[in-house]
This record gives structure tokens, sequence and C-alpha cells, in this order.
């Protein structure tokens, strides 16, 4: 008689190698409890039947593999792969199998001297009022290997666009990706069913704390409304003085008001291309 096989994408892998790898698996997530017995307390697992698992003797039936894998937040991939290759589906969207190897660490691992924390001075023309600018302030930070970035929307900004201006609606956030020559951020208010994408690239500067981009708009094309626009981050870090001033400042803005260098980074009077 033939022996059973389980299959998995293309591979093909014996009884046997499966629960070889389940069991190298369980045996390195048991290894952060002290207490084998309890953890199979907690587990609700006979501490015999678990032995056999940790050896690679034996395989779970599927109500109890899924009782394991609830318990070490991951899923039954344990039986096929490697745990250390393993990330939790249900809370990491970017290294989801399908898309891992396209949006994964590749995307996400994005070093500080790259794009450090702090808070950042933006600049861009309005998608209001082209003849207007608009800046603000946006504070970027790390948080379980993700970089993220936060801000609030321009109250003269909502308020054109007959939107609430309490802070609560005007926040918006998002989260910012290592590109080949800069970084991306993809960002949205709350509940909003728009958002803009950004790209940026460092400047060449004394301060090497500018960098250069353009924002785009999720919405449909129409004859007189901007969808696409140049935009300027300054580092600001967290320096007390600049970071208030910033927020003082923060609004539509005639071009002429603008600092001299994010003038000449926008350069309002070019056409974007």
């Amino acid at each position: 008689m033939k022996s059973l096989s389980v299959k998995a994408g293309s591979a093909v892998t014996d009884p046997v190698e499966v629960r070889g790898i389940f069991g190298a698996n369980l045996r390195k997530l048991s290894s952060n409890y002290p207490s084998i017995s309890g953890l199979c307390r907690e587990l609700g697992i006979n501490r015999t039947q678990y032995n056999r698992y940790l050896s690679g003797e034996s395989f779970p039936r599927p109500d109890v593999l899924q009782r394991i894998c609830t318990f070490f937040k991951t899923d039954a991939r344990i039986l096929l792969e490697p745990v250390s290759e393993l990330t939790p589906i249900s809370n990491d969207l970017l290294n989801h199998p399908e898309i891992s190897q396209h949006m994964g660490r590749g995307a996400t691992e994005l070093p500080e001297s790259m794009f450090p924390n702090g808070f950042y001075y933006f600049s861009r023309r309005s998608f209001v009022d082209a003849d207007m600018a608009v800046t603000g302030l946006v504070y970027v930070f790390r948080a379980d290997n993700y970089t993220f970035v936060r801000g609030l929307e321009a109250k003269d900004a909502m308020r054109q666009q007959g939107l609430p201006t309490d802070p609560f609606t005007r926040e918006f956030r998002g989260i910012v990706l290592k590109q080949e020559e800069g970084v991306a951020a993809l960002m949205s208010r709350r509940g909003a069913i728009t958002c803009s994408f950004n790209f940026f690239s460092r400047v060449p500067a004394f301060d090497n704390n500018f960098w250069v981009g353009y924002t785009t708009r999720t919405v449909a094309e129409t004859i007189a409304g901007l969808r696409v626009t140049r935009m300027v981050f300054e580092y600001l870090g967290d320096r007390t003085g600049p970071v208030l001033k910033a927020a003082r400042e923060s609004g539509f803005k005639r071009p002429a008001e603008l600092p001299a260098f994010h003038r000449r980074l926008l350069r309002l009077d070019e056409p974007f291309a």
C-alpha cells in the first residue's frame, strides 16, 4: 500500500517529514514556557500525547491543531514550514503568503537612517485651491517592525470640503514603505473611503533633512481638480521649538509665504511631470 502524502503548493511531503517539522516547530514554541506540564494544562492536552507531538511520533486531530495554533497565535502552516519563517496572517497583512514576496519584509523593514522617527513639516500645492499651498505637521514612528505616520488635515481644507474640523475627523494615518530610491506612504483619514499615495526621495543638502516627491489623491479625473502634486518633507525630529512653530504655521499659505527652500523644491511655477 502506498504511503499517504500531504501536498503543500507544488511540494509533496511524506507524513514522517510532516510530523518531524511539526515536532520541531512545537518544541520551539514550547521553549518559551517554563513548564511543559503547565503548558499542557493551559492547552487542555494530555502530557503523554503532547510529548508524542514534540517527538514527531504523531500530529494532532484538526480540532486539537486548531487549539494549538490559536494558543500560539500561528496557523496550520506549522505542519509544513519552519516556525521561524512564519508570521501571523491575521494581523500581518503585508506578510500574508499571497503577497509576502512582493510587499513583505523587503518593503516594511525601513531603517531609521533612511527615514528617521520624529516630526516632519510638509508643504504642497492645495488640492482644493490650486493658487494656494498647504503646510502641515506629521509624526513618523515605528511599532512592531513597521513604520507609521500620523497627522492632521488643515482646518481650512476640511472646511472648504464641508467636513468637520475637529481633531478626531482631521486625523490621518498611514504606513511607510521602503522603495528603491526613497520611501512611499499610503495615508487615509479615519473611516475615509479615499486615500493618498506619496513618494519621497532624500534631497542632497547640508543638513540632509529634506525629502521631495509627490502626493496623489484616489479620486476620479476632473477637468479642473488636481490629483497629483509635488510635496516636500522637512525633518524636524523632536526639537520642541521648530515643532511648535510648524504647528502654529500649518494651513493654507500663498506660495510667497512658504520657506524659501520649500518653494525651490516645490517648483510651483512648473507643471508636474
